[in-house]
């Protein structure tokens, strides 16, 4: 940084004029409150003339979506039982329905008190209304979309924080319950009651039992699965309307990155230059690093927002690397500020060629030495995203003579970590065939290799049409093929009203995010996490296993797991799953009775 008092004012009016013409800025932050779209399928024909009047209540599987419009024709069941471990986040799903509306309904939960008389605390137990967004269908996959051309239909998936809700008629409305058994909680057995209420409803009471085993998970910021979730601040800003980069956009991104911490995630999402995917989504990435070539032709780097927005991910939680985007964005593209010019200067500079080695290397020394000063140097990984093995090369070579101090982290799908087997952060493409072997190998040097989904993935995936277990799924597949965990492109790429509705105009559905404008979740993330705690379970489990010398119960979970060593759909991928879950929490309470 220039220590003249007139570059380094021109330089902020740089900054600023720079981010406002790159990030799409709304004049109102996405509203709270919305109506649901109209169902556009032929349930509103369902029949529900069978249907009595009144509130019926019901609890169902977590393991479905409910169509909103279609009459369930199943016996109402009061009663469920879940289990877990303390520090571990539950799950239960309870379905209501009417044929003529109910104005107000209320859900609340009674104590809960096991056999020897201890209490859950209250905040332990919450209740969410599922609220049902607009989807469509996997197709081709990924390709420009016309919604014309996709089967369209409303899924419930988005947990709103709305204290009552009004069910129209002939409609059903899931509620989502979260249970979130304390690290202290003692082990038993707790009962208690989830209430249905309203203006002109009876009370209706559900049974909830919760078992918790004397088993303890660790917080997420101990777990050892690796989760990349690419981030996307820009979109934060848009929602809601802050300025990018101003203290009300941190004040908002706390909102929105807050559930990600919670999920264990490992890396902070960063950008080098200009939107590294090309604006592939609806908001722009904004730029966290301003390049300015000065009247000298010498370099000036500016590193506030990367900074900032760095040690505000850390102080969340996520710290164990920094992967920053790109030296081979998708168009091959940079810009800065060129201060003789007095305006901002686009170049395409491909890997192999002059200009690029003359834009690059002054930056990627000055940037090693930045994260030195930071003592962030070490966490550090350029990064790709399925780039041309011409371009990977080029450009790996280039890293490897100008800046060998940064580790390198790309996006594989065409076996690039055969060629550089020491590389630092890979991600293998769920749909590309791999070497067990070489997975191996890795993890024995203490490399780290996930996997990852997209939209060519049908299964398991995460679009809003996706069935629920998928979500879960997703971790047990990564114990089960060997992988340290999975990387998703997408955690908050929001489209123009995900609130309404989840298409987007190039890839399946809800491809874009898992989780909704301020601070909602969903169920795709409420099952990710339920896969996440799994795999921890899992981990200690067969520790605890192999410690006591269980090996026939060892060999029956391992059995159990290679079960879902699998990226196809068959029909036994949902019942493998719920029985590998069920035998993981039986071994698990038998370790410590």
């Amino acid at each position: 940084m220039s220590t003249s008092f007139v570059k380094s004012y021109w330089l902020l009016g740089c900054v600023v004029w720079c981010l406002s013409n790159v990030v799409a800025q709304t004049s109102s932050p996405l509203p709270r409150d919305f109506q649901e779209l109209p169902d556009p399928t032929s349930d509103t024909l369902s029949d529900w003339s069978a249907v009595t009047p009144g509130l019926h209540s019901s609890f169902v599987t977590i393991d479905k979506r409910f169509s909103k419009s279609v009459a369930p024709a199943f016996a109402e069941n009061k009663q469920q039982a879940i289990r877990g471990w303390r520090g571990e986040r539950l799950s239960a799903q309870i379905l209501l329905w009417t044929s003529a509306e109910l104005k107000d309904l209320r859900i609340t939960a009674s104590a809960f008190k096991n056999e020897a008389g201890h209490m859950l605390p209250d905040s332990a137990i919450q209740a969410r209304f599922v609220r049902y967004v607009m989807t469509d269908e996997f197709g081709p996959g990924c390709g420009y979309r016309k919604p014309q051309d996709f089967a369209s239909s409303l899924v419930p998936d988005m947990l709103d924080d709305v204290s009552t809700y009004t069910v129209e008629g002939k409609t059903v409305r899931p509620i989502w319950v979260l249970v979130d058994i304390p690290s202290d909680a003692s082990a038993g057995h707790y009962r208690g009651q989830i209430t249905v209420q309203g203006p002109a409803v009876s009370k209706q009471g559900l049974q909830l039992d919760i078992e918790v085993i004397d088993q303890v998970l660790p917080p997420p910021t101990a777990w050892i699965y690796h989760l990349d979730q690419w981030q996307h601040p820009a979109a934060v800003a848009r929602v809601s309307g802050t300025e990018v980069w101003s203290d009300a956009h941190f004040d908002a991104l706390k909102t929105a990155m807050q559930p990600l911490a919670d999920l264990g995630q490992k890396v902070i999402t960063t950008t080098l230059n200009k939107d590294p995917w090309n604006v592939q989504t609806y908001d722009p990435y904004a730029d966290m690093i301003t390049w300015t070539k000065n009247i000298d032709g010498s370099w000036t780097y500016d590193y506030t927002v990367f900074d900032r927005w760095v040690q505000f991910m850390m102080d969340l939680g996520v710290k164990k690397m920094i992967n920053c985007y790109s030296i081979v964005p998708w168009n091959n593209e940079i810009h800065y500020r060129d201060q003789r010019q007095n305006k901002l200067v686009n170049v395409a500079a491909k890997p192999g060629t002059a200009i690029f080695e003359e834009l690059w290397t002054p930056f990627l020394k000055d940037f090693v030495k930045h994260l030195r000063t930071k003592g962030w140097l070490e966490i550090t990984n350029i990064a790709t995203d399925e780039r041309s093995r011409e371009e990977m090369d080029a450009a790996f070579a280039f890293l490897s003579k100008v800046c060998p101090e940064l580790g390198v982290s790309y996006a594989d799908n065409q076996k690039t970590y055969q060629r550089y087997p020491n590389s630092e952060d890979i991600s293998i493409s769920a749909g590309h065939p791999f070497a067990t072997d070489d997975l191996e190998s890795r993890k024995s040097r203490g490399l780290n290799t996930t996997f990852y989904i997209c939209c060519s993935d049908g299964f398991p995936n995460q679009f809003t049409f996706s069935e629920p277990a998928e979500s879960a799924y997703l971790a047990w597949y990564a114990e089960a093929a060997g992988f340290d965990g999975m990387l998703r492109w997408a955690f908050n790429s929001w489209v123009e009203n995900p609130l309404q509705d989840s298409r987007f105009r190039t890839w399946p559905a809800g491809d874009t995010y898992i989780v909704y404008p301020h601070g909602r979740s969903s169920i795709r993330y409420e099952r990710l996490l339920e896969g996440i705690q799994d795999y921890e379970k899992v981990q200690m489990v067969k520790q605890q296993l192999e410690q006591k010398g269980k090996r026939e119960e060892l060999k029956q979970l391992k059995d159990a797991i290679a079960k879902m060593n699998s990226v196809v759909r068959d029909r036994e991928w949902n019942t493998n799953l719920n029985q590998a879950k069920d035998l993981l929490n039986d071994l698990s309470a038998k370790l410590v009775n």
